[in-house]
């Protein structure tokens, strides 16, 4: 007993152990897979640092700004090795030392393009810079709308599940009635079994609009680089009724707005293309030197070596099929760019003047659903419910139940859209822009 005493200890101390690590673990495992509630301010600022497409447009941007400092430098020089003046035919075929001509050459030569077709290769450098550098503005406000639609419809289904889950002690209190009257004798099977189809019809709907809502989740999830099921959203949406930016400041905006950001920069490149094509005209040049090596004499007496420098120009000597040609094609993008670019502005005016319309619209719908539709409806339901406990027909309590179902699930559409066309309004113009 001496010995097994203190094992039997160790062993008590050692299961003590064991359970308290796994009631840690346990206790601890709620804090590992709890929910990430995240606000509306934080989802927008989150979803600009981890959105992949803003990290691909910064390294847009980066790779046109390292072809910007190459772009107008001379190209490398070039060496040239070889022999010139061998013979090749008669006695002396192949022998380097039997022509006093002939020798062997190494030498570097050097193109230099004409000053206008650098100075037009670095302005097409420096537009395409400022190109890249639009797309990401414009990126950056497509991923905030993106983002503010996504949170924002996730809070309104949420609002439409909460809505119809408190439909659930009314539609319960009339399935004890029905019940009630019927085994008192005063109602009937046929009530008994309509207020419990009630009931499922408000399940039905709660149903979908969890359905909604998980859709909306994922949706969110997706700018936020979360999962699903591990995303909440806490707070209050931004103030829907006012948008950040004044009506008649966007439909006098319309060039700056991110949409028509990228093209002005595309109509700049059109142009610095036509002056680099104009530029072709200007001729090229090179310059090349060569030293040239000879072989000695058959007696052994050495020869004088040889050096030649050489000057090369292009000749544009037939203009008209060629440089022309060029210069005609460029222009003629270059009025492409222009047309299309007046054609996205139209749109673009279309588009905000028509959301405008819609987000007045909604603003209207959803205030009056707020003060007067929606308690009147809550109000009717309730009345309704209690003449039928008192002994009144069932019939008012269903059309009432049914359309005040149908009214909440229309506002929480309505506030939807309502968020929808706010979110499109509100990230037009860069932040800069924006006024509170």
């Amino acid at each position: 007993m001496s010995f097994s005493s203190p094992l039997h200890h160790r062993c008590s101390i050692c299961r003590l152990r064991v359970w308290v690590l796994a009631f840690g673990l346990f206790a601890v495992a709620p804090a590992w897979s709890a929910t990430a509630s995240i606000t509306f301010d934080d989802a927008v600022r989150l979803a600009a640092e981890r959105a992949p497409m803003l990290q691909a447009r910064q390294s847009q941007i980066a790779a046109s700004q390292e072809e910007a400092v190459r772009a107008a430098a001379l190209p490398d020089p070039r060496l040239t090795l070889g022999v010139a003046n061998l013979p090749v035919t008669g006695a002396d075929a192949f022998d380097a030392s039997a022509d006093f001509m002939t020798m062997k050459q190494i030498g570097v030569m050097q193109d230099f393009p004409a000053h206008a077709k650098r100075q037009a290769r670095q302005a097409v450098a420096d537009r395409t810079v400022e190109q890249a550098q639009a797309l990401s503005v414009a990126e950056r406000l497509a991923v905030r709308q993106a983002v503010a639609r996504a949170w924002i419809a996730q809070w309104a289904a949420q609002r439409e599940v909460t809505a119809l889950q408190a439909l659930r002690e009314p539609t319960g209190i009339a399935v004890r009635s029905a019940k009630a009257r019927l085994a008192g004798g005063t109602g009937s099977a046929v009530d008994a079994m309509a207020t419990q189809n009630a009931a499922l019809e408000v399940e039905n709907r709660i149903d979908d609009a969890e359905a909604s809502l998980e859709a909306a989740r994922a949706s969110l999830a997706r700018w936020l680089g979360e999962e699903p099921m591990a995303l909440r959203i806490e707070g209050a949406p931004p103030e829907l009724m006012t948008l950040p930016v004044a009506p008649a400041t966007l439909v006098a905006s319309v060039d700056r707005q991110g949409p028509l950001l990228p093209w002005h920069s595309r109509e700049t490149i059109a142009e610095a293309q036509v002056d680099a094509a104009i530029a072709e005209k200007r001729p090229d040049w090179s310059l090349g030197v060569t030293y040239g090596q000879r072989e000695r004499t058959p007696e052994g007496l050495p020869r004088s070596d040889m050096l030649m420098v050489e000057f090369a120009i292009d000749l544009p000597l037939f203009p008209r099929n060629r440089q022309d040609r060029g210069v005609a094609a460029r222009r003629a993008e270059l009025d492409t760019v222009a047309a299309e670019r007046e054609d996205a502005r139209r749109a673009q005016a279309e588009r905000v003047r028509m959301t405008l319309a819609e987000w007045e619209g909604l603003k209207r719908q959803v205030a009056r659903k707020e003060t007067e539709s929606l308690p009147l409806a809550r109000d009717r339901a309730k009345t309704a419910l209690a003449a039928y406990a008192a002994g009144a027909d069932l019939q008012p309590w269903l059309e009432a139940r049914r359309d005040e179902i149908e009214l909440h699930v229309m506002h929480a559409r309505h506030l939807g859209e309502l968020g929808r066309a706010w979110a499109a309004l509100a990230y037009l113009l860069p932040e800069e822009e924006r006024s509170p």
